[in-house]
């Protein structure tokens, strides 16, 4: 029987192989290690790619609701322009007539010994400058004026009375609210029409 003698140190052997299995658990865990981070990488570069993508999605939607917005806003323009215009032809259509009505009205008003000089429209009313026979010819056409669908609120502004050629005359200037569009309720005109 043979004998075998070992004259290598164990301790350096054992050293070499602890160092060796050290080696090889050292490249597994970087190789492990490198594949978690791949793989980590992998996921979150998928997620931030689909998340791009949902903003950009996003994005596209919120613009082309941006773009609709502002075509609804252009038409609500329109619309409101046509709708002024609308207004704008009724009431011309509506106020047509109103004119002759207006003077019709002014006349129709007018009792017996009352004459008109000048009508003129102003900010606060219809200014009406005539002559009258007596104070009570001006009183009546008052009555008339606010019995009228067409007026309201006459007032007095002026009163002249002077005498010429025997006859007592009065210059008188009156000031009334015209209406555009008088209502039916109202007391037709000139009901209290009278001469004093």
């Amino acid at each position: 029987m043979t004998t075998r003698i070992n004259l290598l140190d164990w301790r350096a052997e054992r050293r070499a192989k602890r160092k060796q299995q050290f080696l090889s658990t050292l490249g597994l865990g970087v190789l492990a290690s490198a594949a978690i981070v791949g793989l980590a990488w992998s996921t979150v570069s998928g997620a931030v790619s689909s998340q791009q993508e949902r903003n950009t999605y996003l994005q596209r939607q919120i613009d082309e609701t941006e773009q609709k917005i502002k075509e609804i806003q252009e038409l609500e323009k329109v619309r409101d322009n046509l709708l002024a215009r609308m207004r704008v032809i009724e009431e011309l259509q509506a106020s047509r007539s109103a004119s002759v009505h207006f003077f019709d009205e002014i006349v129709s008003t007018l009792p017996d010994g009352v004459s008109i000089r000048a009508i003129k429209q102003t900010p606060e009313g219809v200014t009406i400058d005539g002559t009258a026979e007596s104070n009570g010819r001006v009183s009546t056409y008052m009555k008339n004026l606010e019995a009228s669908r067409w007026f309201q609120n006459p007032m007095l502004v002026v009163i002249k009375t002077s005498e010429q050629e025997q006859l007592r005359r009065g210059d008188f200037q009156l000031r009334v609210k015209a209406l555009k569009a008088p209502s039916d309720a109202s007391s037709p005109a000139g009901s209290e029409r009278g001469v004093q």
